[in-house]
This record gives structure tokens, sequence and C-alpha cells, in this order.
């Protein structure tokens, strides 16, 4: 079977030391769920499969045992070059994302040339029960719509969302943060006018003041807007 074959690969590129290093960074992933294979080697290994006629057999197999095969799984799907189909596999794949790594880590190169239909998916996604489907679509608002399609609308779209979910709020945060680098004038108001909640509201500044995007001038009156 191809999984025999992938499995067989990916031990053979396994890292003990970065297994145990990576099981203590990625709840609710143990070393235990891990076999250890760098990034580098996961993407490059990806690439290989892609060019596989029978790789939707691996792409089939969900939930995966192994954190490996879901961060190459996500680096599959992210080189799909076909939208339609990029699309089917990303909507099989995200309710079976379970942690911020594989999350974070997908994203579809094909997406860049299709915003208004990733669009209607993103307004989909953001409204989901589920943490890592919420937490990519604010990612993919972060990546695809705060440079020249940017609209106000956007962020208010991540505004509205309220989550006791730490990794949904981190990536508000995020969000805004990078919103803060690319959109200051636009997005400061949100901050200003205190329409995220409390710690989401000072994540945010806490991760503008650590950007090099951000002025110092701007610095140090994003310090004055925290919420003690």
């Amino acid at each position: 079977m191809l999984r025999d074959d992938i499995l067989n690969e990916l031990y053979k590129k396994q890292d003990i030391k970065y297994r145990d290093f990576q099981g203590k960074l990625i709840p609710p992933k143990t070393v235990d769920d891990m076999i250890g294979v760098r990034t580098p080697e996961l993407r490059k290994y990806a690439k290989e499969l892609l060019k596989r006629e029978d790789i939707g057999e691996f792409l089939e197999i969900l939930p995966h045992e192994y954190f490996d095969e879901n961060q190459l799984h996500a680096f599959i799907i992210s080189g799909i070059k076909d939208y339609d189909k990029c699309m089917e596999e990303v909507d099989k794949f995200l309710p079976f994302v379970d942690n911020w790594a594989t999350c974070d880590q997908l994203s579809p190169k094909v997406f860049k040339k299709h915003h208004a239909e990733l669009l209607k998916q993103i307004k989909k996604w953001i409204k989901s029960k589920e943490t890592y489907t919420v937490r990519f679509a604010i990612g993919m608002l972060m990546e695809h719509f705060l440079d020249e399609d940017f609209d106000i609308k956007y962020p208010e779209m991540v505004a509205k969302i309220r989550s006791d979910e730490y990794y949904i709020n981190m990536m508000i945060a995020w969000y805004f943060a990078t919103a803060l680098a690319k959109q200051y004038d636009a997005c400061l108001p949100f901050i200003e006018e205190k329409r995220l909640d409390k710690w989401t509201h000072n994540k945010a500044i806490q991760k503008s003041v650590e950007s090099n995007r951000i002025t110092p001038e701007q610095k140090e009156y994003l310090k004055t807007l925290k919420i003690k």
C-alpha cells in the first residue's frame, strides 16, 4: 500500500532529537504521535509525492496516525495546482486538523489566483465550530487580504469572533498585529475602540510592539492603549 511506502520513507528521515523537541511544542500532540521528520524534508517529499498518480489514496486516509503524516498531507494539498481539486481536499482535511502547526502549514499556492472564490470559503470556515477551521480562515484572511485586496470588512469579520479557544484568540491577535503593520490607519480604530476581548487586545498590541514592521512612534502609542 502507498501508506506503507510513505511510512517507511518517513522513518528513514526520522530525527529522534527533533521529535523529542517538537513533542513539547505542539499540544495535544506528544512524542508518541510523532515520527520526527524535519519540515524541509517533509516539503521536499511532498513535492515528490504530488507527481504520483495514486497520491489520492494517501489523501483519503483520514484521520492519520502520525503528526508527520498530517504535515505531509498539508504540504501535498498546498502544492495542488488545480483550484477546485485543491479546495475539495482542503475541505476534506480541515475537520481532521487538530493542532496549530498543521493548521498554519496548510497554505495552498493556488489560492493567490482565486481570491474571489477563496473569500466565499473563508466566510463559511470562519463560522465553523471547529477550532482549527476558524484559525485557518483567519490565517487565510491574513495571508491573502491585507494587501491590494484589503477591505475594512475583513478585519470587521475577525473582530466579531468571540471564542474561549486559545489558538483562535492567538490567531486573531496575530492577524491584527499584521494588519497594523500593513494597514495601520485602517485597523488602528479596532484597537483604539477596544473592539477585541481584553486578552486578545493586549496580545495584539504585544505582537505589534515586537514587530519590526511597526515604527517606534506607533509602538509607543499602541502601548498606551493596553487594557489594564
